[in-house]
C-alpha cells in the first residue's frame, strides 16, 4: 500500500498508511452508524462514517490524530457529522497535549484534506463545523503541530481552504490543489472567459501543488505516493517548535504584513497567468516548471520571497 498513489487513495487508506503500521485505531468508524441527520429529508444517501475518517496511531514516539476525507461523498464536504468528528479529533489533541510533558512524545495532528467546502446541504451546520476547527487550530498552536496534507483528486476549496491555511504545515504533492474558490465555480460565476474549468494545465498552474510551493502556500513538495506523505509527517513529528512556527503563514503581525507585501507586488506585476508569477520569482524560464520532474524542479526552482519588502 506503501507504494499507492496518493491521489488515487481512499480516505480510510490513507488514514492507516499515515501513522506507523499497525497503529491506527479508528474512532467513530462506520460501526458507529453516524450519519447526517439532514440528507435523508433531502433524499439523499447517507454514509456511515460520513465522509470523514477520524483516528489516532503512532508517529515514532508520537501519538498521531489523523482526519481525512472522503471526496468520493458529496466531494468530501463538511457537514454537522463529518464537522463534529473534525473538532471532537482536534479537541482530542488538545487533551493528550495537556497529559504529555515528555517532548519526544508531543501529539501532531494530520489533516488530509478532500473537499470543496460547505456541505451546502447542511450550510449552517457546515459553516459552524469550520469555525469551531479554526477556533481548535488556535487553541493547539504552540502546543500541538497541525498539518495539512493535500494530494487528493478534489484539492482543498472552499471553508476548508481558510482551514487549510490556518493549519501550521502544509504538505502537497504536485497533484495536490488547494484555494478558495474552486475552478468550475470561478467559471460559472465569471464565464469561461475569466477562467476556463476544462483547461487542466490552467487549473493546475493557478491552484496545484508546484504554484502554490512556489509562492509560499505550502511548506513541503513531495512525491504522489502514501508513503512519501507517511515520511514527511514523520520528520515534521520531530520538528522543534521554533522550526514549525517559521513555517505559519499567519498568526502575528510580521506575518500579516509579509503577507500584504507579497499581495502588493503580485498586484504590481498585473500577471495574466500564473506563469507570470513564477517569472518573477527568478525563473527565467517558467514554462519549463511545468512538465518538469519533482527531484529537477525542487532542485531549481526559485520561490517568491514572502519577507516583508
Amino acid at each position: 500500500m506503501s507504494d499507492l498513489r496518493f491521489l488515487e487513495a481512499s480516505a480510510r487508506d490513507r488514514a492507516v498508511a499515515l501513522v506507523d503500521k499497525g497503529t491506527f485505531t479508528e474512532l467513530i468508524g462506520p460501526a458507529a452508524k453516524q450519519t447526517s441527520p439532514h440528507l435523508p429529508v433531502l433524499g439523499e444517501a447517507v454514509e456511515f462514517d460520513d465522509g470523514v475518517v477520524t483516528g489516532i496511531g503512532l508517529l515514532g514516539q508520537h501519538p498521531a490524530i489523523v482526519i481525512s476525507q472522503e471526496g468520493r461523498f458529496i466531494g468530501g464536504s463538511v457537514g454537522e457529522v463529518g464537522g463534529a468528528k473534525m473538532v471532537g479529533a482536534l479537541m482530542l489533541a488538545d487533551e493528550l497535549a495537556a497529559q504529555t510533558l515528555d517532548p519526544a512524545r508531543r501529539p501532531i495532528v494530520l489533516i488530509s484534506f478532500e473537499t470543496g467546502g460547505v456541505r451546502l446541504h447542511e450550510a449552517n451546520a457546515g459553516l459552524l463545523a469550520h469555525a469551531e476547527c479554526m477556533d481548535m487550530l488556535q487553541l493547539l498552536r504552540g502546543r500541538v503541530p497541525v498539518v495539512a496534507l493535500i494530494g487528493s483528486k478534489i484539492g482543498c476549496f472552499g471553508g476548508m481552504g481558510f482551514v487549510a491555511a490556518a493549519t501550521d504545515i502544509i504538505v502537497m504533492s504536485e497533484s495536490g490543489r488547494l484555494g478558495l474558490t474552486g475552478p468550475e465555480v470561478i467559471e460559472q460565476e465569471m464565464g469561461r472567459s475569466e477562467f476556463d474549468a476544462s483547461d487542466r494545465a490552467l487549473v493546475f498552474r493557478t491552484t496545484g501543488g508546484k504554484h502554490k510551493y512556489i509562492v509560499g502556500d505550502c511548506n513541503y513538495l513531495i512525491a504522489d505516493t502514501l508513503s512519501a506523505f507517511h515520511q514527511q509527517a514523520a520528520q515534521i513529528a520531530d520538528l522543534p517548535w521554533t522550526a514549525i512556527e517559521a513555517m505559519r503563514r499567519i498568526g502575528s503581525e510580521t506575518k500579516v504584513r509579509a503577507q500584504m507585501a507579497l499581495t502588493r507586488h503580485i498586484n504590481e506585476l498585473t500577471p495574466t497567468d500564473a506563469r507570470d508569477v513564477w517569472a518573477a520569482a527568478g525563473n527565467a524560464e517558467p514554462q519549463s516548471l511545468v512538465d518538469m520532474d519533482l527531484d529537477t524542479f525542487l532542485s531549481k526552482v526559485k520561490r517568491l520571497s514572502v519577507e516583508e519588502a
